[in-house]
């Protein structure tokens, strides 16, 4: 069975993992997740290969994909699981033997998935809970941290209502992914600033969708979003004021009256009839479509 020192190793990582989350978003950079250290001993994440083992540890401590990399990551709706492709093709290949024992033995992991070249979003923990070597993959979900520490009393590792809880879990986590991914692709085309005061603090700064996500013909696509500080988000979400399809910002005429502070002032009304900041790419442009939907909705609020 997995040692203490081992089983100690992966809860500091899961507690510093959620530090960084809770200080720099979802998407961590691959240097920071190579440069971690435990007690002055330096203990990388994430290596060369999708499944990694620390020196210091008995089993991987995690997988990962990347941006168009050699490891597949699939979803298996019906079981609630993602997919993970074997390290080449032997299933006795050490990495692979290294994850078929922590299925056996419950171990959690950390599975980084690339969104973009160099940045990851960490689901943890996460557990083997399945073994395909005719397909050449595991099956992985991702589990409650709470749940996770009592995960190894007998007989409740794989009990329905276990197995339940942990297909929710990895769905709902999955969408975070996805909606993480899309603000990685977003701010990037926007060279990292606000399309409209081109505030540059990537922590301060969101993907906000032109056509929300819960509509049926929204996309994750770039050309769906604008980069746009949170407070600049939740005025354009709340219809403060629209971008119109010349890519030109109008402000709502109440707010355009209304008198506050400065705030109000610089952060609103200065915007009114400014051209919004536009990314290089062609493809990457706010679809003028989409825009004009949208503000067609902003003049039934005004």
């Amino acid at each position: 069975m997995l040692g203490e020192a081992d089983r100690a190793i992966r809860l500091a990582v899961f507690d510093w993992l959620t530090r960084q989350r809770e200080e720099l978003g979802e998407a961590l950079p691959r240097d920071l997740l190579a440069a971690f250290t435990l007690d002055g001993t330096r203990v990388p994440l994430i290596g060369p290969q999708g499944i990694f083992k620390p020196a210091v540890c008995e089993l991987p401590i995690s997988i990962a994909t990347v941006v168009g990399g050699p490891y597949d990551d699939a979803f298996d709706a019906a079981s609630g699981s993602l997919e993970y492709a074997y390290r080449g093709t032997d299933p006795k290949h050490r990495d692979n033997v290294g994850l078929r024992r922590a299925m056996r033995e419950h171990v959690p992991l950390v599975y980084f998935v690339g969104i973009a070249r160099g940045r990851y979003v960490a689901q943890y923990p996460v557990f083997i809970v399945g073994d395909d070597p005719t397909q050449l993959h595991f099956r992985v979900q991702v589990e409650d941290m709470s749940a996770a520490l009592t995960l190894a009393t007998a007989g409740q590792y794989d009990d329905p209502q276990t197995q339940a809880r942990r297909a929710y879990v990895t769905r709902t986590v999955r969408q975070r992914v996805h909606q993480a991914a899309f603000r990685e692709r977003v701010v990037r085309a926007y060279q990292e600033r606000c399309a409209l005061c081109s505030l540059r603090h990537r922590e301060l700064l969101d993907a906000a969708h032109i056509t929300p996500d819960n509509e049926a013909d929204s996309e994750p696509t770039v050309s769906n979003g604008v980069a746009l500080c949170k407070l600049h988000h939740a005025a354009f979400d709340r219809f403060f004021f629209a971008i119109r399809p010349d890519y030109t910002i109008e402000v709502r005429p109440s707010i355009l009256n209304e008198r506050d502070g400065p705030m109000l002032i610089v952060g609103l009304q200065q915007i009114h009839e400014r051209p919004i900041l536009l990314p290089r790419r062609q493809g990457d442009l706010p679809d003028r479509g989409r825009l004009a939907k949208r503000y067609s909705e902003f003049l039934q609020v005004v």
